[in-house]
């Protein structure tokens, strides 16, 4: 676990431990209303360096770590967007937006998902964007996992343009870019756990020839087997529909070096119906 530097505060505005700071002094005195520290037999006087987060020549970014959790006990919400409050502005450069690092709720798997700066978009002050699921995450609970069928693959083919074939119609909803996976069946029951097969770049669908084109030549792909069943999910990112849970916790970064504030976080949230 990294080392932080925890602060008490008393009085005016408030009594209580108001924030964690990177840096890790080995001596600290406040005097003459300045804060010392002393770091490898070094002393340092604070707040007089106009790059900020800047402590002992290592730049560390701002974070802030919450919750959002309206009716606590009441209801399984969806939560659609993220929004928040800041000084940051389009015009101002000198500023850097937030980005959220983690984003989970009490019924996800564990794995965050997390947005970038620049998915965040100013209207009227506030800066929002719909929650996103990450990239590459796969959940065959969604409905934008579907199955194809089983598949036959011709010997000799490349691996940028495999062909897979099917005896029935592959559907409406397949499309260019969505990713393929394979696995093999007994009985119409999975015996194998779906391995990636690649990337969709093709898809026939007429009266006499059913099939799709896959590019498998991407790291972590192989390409699938005769007989095996073929199935598919769509984009993460843009089927990305909201996190559901009865809280959201979020995490927000500024790498800015020049002073930045917040003012609030929120979210639009409904009630979840499963």
């Amino acid at each position: 676990m990294a080392a932080y530097t925890l602060t008490y505060s008393i009085g005016e505005p408030f009594t209580g431990w108001p924030s964690f700071y990177s840096y890790n002094p080995e001596f600290i005195q406040g005097m003459n209303s300045f804060l010392y520290t002393f770091n490898g037999g070094n002393v340092f006087r604070h707040n007089t360096n106009p790059t900020r987060n800047t402590y002992y020549g290592q730049f560390t970014a701002s974070t802030i770590t919450s919750a959002l959790n309206p009716k606590p006990t009441e209801d399984i919400k969806l939560f659609k967007t993220l929004s928040y409050e800041s000084n940051t502005t389009v015009s101002d450069t000198s500023q850097a937006r937030w980005a959220a690092l983690e984003l989970f709720t009490d019924l996800t798997d564990g794995s965050p998902s997390s947005m970038l700066e620049t998915y965040f978009e100013e209207k009227e002050g506030e800066w929002f964007s719909f929650l996103r699921t990450n990239d590459g995450t796969v959940n065959w609970a969604q409905r934008s996992a579907n199955g194809i069928g089983i598949g036959t693959i011709a010997a000799g083919q490349p691996l940028n343009a495999t062909q897979i074939t099917f005896a029935l119609p592959v559907g409406s909803i397949i499309s260019q870019g969505d990713t393929v996976y394979a696995a093999t069946v007994n009985a119409g029951v999975a015996t194998t756990a779906p391995i990636l097969a690649g990337i969709v770049t093709l898809v026939v669908n007429t009266p006499n020839s059913y099939s799709i084109t896959i590019d498998a030549s991407g790291a972590g792909s192989t390409v699938p087997t005769t007989g095996q069943f073929i199935f598919f999910i769509k984009d993460a990112v843009a089927e990305s529909h909201g996190a559901r849970g009865y809280y959201l916790q979020f995490k927000l970064s500024n790498d800015s070096t020049s002073p930045v504030e917040i003012y609030s976080v929120g979210s639009s949230v409904m009630k979840s119906y499963p």
